[in-house]
């Protein structure tokens, strides 16, 4: 019997690897300040947290693509995708979160007023979800074409608007206020809405129901998402003002009380 073939080893040049994925520019990019070892995984880890959060604003753009062509089928593809996103996402929290407060005031001061606040592909993801607020662009004023995707953003529909104009071209009594409200403003619950999907968990299963797990289970891993944040932020800072200047975890724990897609979590009180 043959021997399996060796994988060839000579290209010549880079790696067909190398010019995918281009991982020698990854791997440069980590620029350590202290000589603290710890100060490596907190950077690497955010970094890869960066990767996500752009990966999860295709992902939630693409969910916009299909739902507005009336793909149901594609739009729960790239919703349960990102689903599992997020709990890659979430597991990145786990090193971070084991940190004393000693190993990390051994590096905290490199961090200067840089803080997670500030991410670009974090607002996106936020005004995605609904979380809108045109307050949160003044971060970005210095970068304008950052800032020009954000502010677009923000005026743009969200995913849940995105659902919710699916719902009434399906025919479902979607107020014509909530269709029609300025969307740079955050989405507030609607009892309405509460009563369509209601009505739609209380029918036969089907791509609308499906539609609403899949929103459900991001919602979910999102929440989640916020609560590993808070948590880990308390193991290692307590109640300390947090980096960038902001209240820390008073602030992360407002934020951990929102509910992403409102309506989906309330109708099940009324199936």
């Amino acid at each position: 019997m043959a021997d399996a073939a060796e994988p060839r080893l000579d290209f010549g040049g880079t790696t067909p690897y190398e010019d995918y994925v281009h991982a020698s520019v990854l791997h440069s990019l980590q620029k350590t300040v202290t000589k603290d070892p710890r100060e490596m995984s907190f950077l690497v880890i955010t970094q890869v947290m960066e990767l996500y959060f752009t990966l999860l604003v295709f992902e939630w753009r693409h969910t916009q693509e299909r739902l507005r062509d009336d793909d149901v089928p594609g739009a729960l593809d790239a919703l349960r995708r990102s689903a599992a996103h997020l709990q890659a996402l979430r597991a990145a929290w786990l090193p971070l979160a084991r940190m004393t407060p000693r190993e990390f005031n051994s590096f905290r001061d490199a961090l200067g007023e840089g803080s997670g606040f500030q991410s670009g592909a974090f607002r996106h993801m936020e005004f995605l979800l609904g979380e809108k607020s045109a307050s949160l662009l003044v971060p970005h004023r210095s970068v304008p074409a950052l800032h020009a995707e954000l502010e677009e953003a923000l005026s743009a529909p969200s995913v849940y608007d995105d659902v919710l104009a699916l719902l009434a071209r399906r025919g479902h009594p979607v107020p014509a206020e909530l269709l029609s409200r300025d969307l740079t403003q955050p989405y507030r619950p609607s009892a309405e809405v509460e009563q369509v999907w209601a009505a739609i968990y209380c029918g036969e299963p089907g791509e609308l129901s499906d539609l609403g797990e899949a929103l459900t289970d991001v919602a979910e891993q999102f929440t989640r998402w916020r609560h590993d944040h808070l948590i880990a932020t308390r193991r290692a800072m307590g109640a300390k003002t947090g980096t960038g200047g902001s209240a820390g975890v008073s602030w992360l724990e407002k934020r951990a009380r929102r509910d992403v897609f409102p309506e989906l979590w309330t109708a099940r009180s009324y199936v």
